[in-house]
């Protein structure tokens, strides 16, 4: 019997037990630094010489390890061993399927600290980040399993008196699985759970960012008894694989979470029909945000300000849900940013793998470089009022950043900065606070602080994002609560963590007997 989905529960940190659990296992999780992980292909472990080197990066001199590097070479071994797999997995009953993900997240959640130990150091998350990352993980792996026994029921349909009508949903064929840095264990579990539990075999290129602890995810689901050949591990350089994963022939779905950038790449190789393809090729992608809180002269400021930090600076502003503007009404404007920057005084800014600090660094030099850029932007289109600090002597930090009296369609305010800053503006009544929400290529996450019924029922039609919340931060969806998944540029509007999620992966099918 497969009890009813419930969200795996957070661990409080202030409990002594907890937190010395939590240093256990990060002292030994730092006995395990530096050490070598293969390629999994077909269930056969290969070293390359060329390698992943990945860091802290809140200690640049610190590796975490050093996972080897695929060629187009080990993609072609990977997509034969995807193919044969298919013609097996395809055909295992889908309760066997849905069980290889219970028990994938039962020893998850035995280790749970350990993995949030190795998130820490291969993701340079906070506790209470990392504890949520990989709650979230085991939420995917509960759910889908949950959600394809239901699928596996099929659809009703109608039937005649002389004709059996059968509706019911099949595998697709293998596919290619590319997740982002940011939630390194959360999102590479759903990404690569959902096809598989509805009966394809995937390619997983995690980010070169954080290979270490999707190789974890690897090991997990092979003690779980998944076959070999299901879940073929390919790490490696994007401009080296990348086209050459998205325009093989035998790619039937590409899962992508990153930048617009990327994924607007994705979608057009994706489109064109390869020699020997037979299919059109799926492209589930979520493509990051800009995403707004919105405060109406009704709000409680309060709230309105612990809403807006909290969004904007959790995990250092690294997530597409992340608040990176605050459009507030100009009767409350100033009072909010007072509120915000009395908060944001509070944050503490500091190494994970040595301290429960509330923020770290970010995720390497590049997106240190790039966020230290658009604060200099920032000082030029607005008025710099907490922050804007950034040092990269021993990691990469970036400060708590709050910009004010910006213009709508400033820079800052339009392109996406995934880094811990946040701009205000100012509007003159609620009809000028939704224009100002709406007015950027993105539709991914909202929030509005009201008590005013009327301005929430126009945002619940007129904001236009996946996820709207209401009198709350921007982030922190959770799986079966909150399905995840934006409009616009901002993606395919997928819905990860939704009843639709697997759909994506499943090709319908309908048989009719007539007697």
């Amino acid at each position: 019997m497969v009890l009813p989905f419930k969200h795996e529960p957070f661990t409080d940190f202030k409990v002594e037990e907890n937190k010395k659990q939590l240093e256990t296992a990060l002292s030994a999780v730092r006995t395990e630094l530096g050490k070598e992980y293969p390629l999994v292909i077909n269930g056969e472990k290969i070293y390359t010489e060329d390698k992943l080197i990945s860091i802290n990066s809140a200690n640049k001199e610190e590796v975490i390890g050093k996972v080897s590097k695929a060629t187009k070479e080990h993609v072609e071994q990977a997509f034969e061993a995807a193919v044969e797999a298919y013609e097996s997995w395809r055909k295992v009953p889908v309760e066997d399927r849905a069980h290889v993900l219970f028990r994938a997240a039962a020893i998850v959640r035995r280790r749970k600290q350990e993995f949030s130990a190795w998130l820490i150091q291969d993701a340079g998350k906070p506790w209470d980040q990392a504890d949520g990352d990989i709650a979230e993980g085991i939420d995917f792996l509960e759910y889908y399993g949950r959600q394809m026994l239901e699928l596996d029921q099929g659809k009703h349909v109608e039937d005649r008196i002389t004709e059996n009508n059968k509706y019911f949903y099949k595998a697709m064929g293998p596919g290619v699985v590319i997740p982002p840095w940011n939630f390194a264990f959360a999102i590479v579990c759903g990404t690569v759970a959902a096809p598989i539990v509805a009966g394809n075999p995937v390619l997983l290129k995690p980010s070169e960012n954080t290979p270490v602890i999707a190789y974890k995810l690897v090991e997990v689901l092979e003690e779980a008894g998944l076959p070999k050949g299901v879940l073929n591990f390919v790490p490696g350089d994007p401009k080296e694989i990348g086209d050459y994963l998205v325009d093989h022939k035998d790619t039937h779905f590409i899962n992508f979470t990153g930048s617009r950038a990327t994924g607007v790449r994705i979608f057009e190789r994706a489109a064109k029909i390869q020699e020997g393809q037979q299919h059109l090729k799926r492209v589930i992608a979520e493509m990051g945000g800009k995403d707004t809180i919105i405060v109406d002269e009704t709000a409680d400021l309060d709230l309105a300000a612990e809403s807006i930090v909290h969004s904007a600076f959790g995990f250092s502003g690294q997530k597409c849900s992340a608040c990176s503007r605050a459009i507030i009404h100009e009767d409350v404007y100033e009072e909010v940013i007072e509120k915000s920057i009395e908060i944001a005084k509070t944050l503490t800014v500091g190494n994970p793998s040595e301290e429960n600090v509330y923020m770290a660094s970010v995720i390497n030099q590049a997106q240190f470089d790039k966020i230290k850029n658009y604060i200099e932007i920032g000082k030029e289109e607005g008025e710099l009022v907490f922050g804007g600090e950034a040092d990269d002597t021993n990691g990469f930090f970036i400060y708590p950043t709050i910009f004010k009296d910006l213009d709508p369609k400033a820079r800052i305010m339009q392109e996406e900065i995934f880094g811990p800053v946040v701009a205000f503006a100012k509007a003159k009544d609620f009809d000028e606070l939704l224009e100002i929400a709406n007015n950027t290529e993105y539709g991914l996450t909202g929030a509005v602080i009201s008590t005013n019924r009327a301005h929430l029922e126009r945002a619940r039609e007129d904001f236009h994002v996946g996820n709207l919340y209401f009198n709350r931060g921007c982030t922190a969806a959770i799986v079966g609560y909150q399905p995840f998944g934006g409009f616009k540029m901002s993606g395919t509007d997928s819905k990860a963590g939704g009843p639709d999620y697997l759909q994506h992966f499943l090709e319908a099918k309908i048989v009719s007997e007539q007697f």
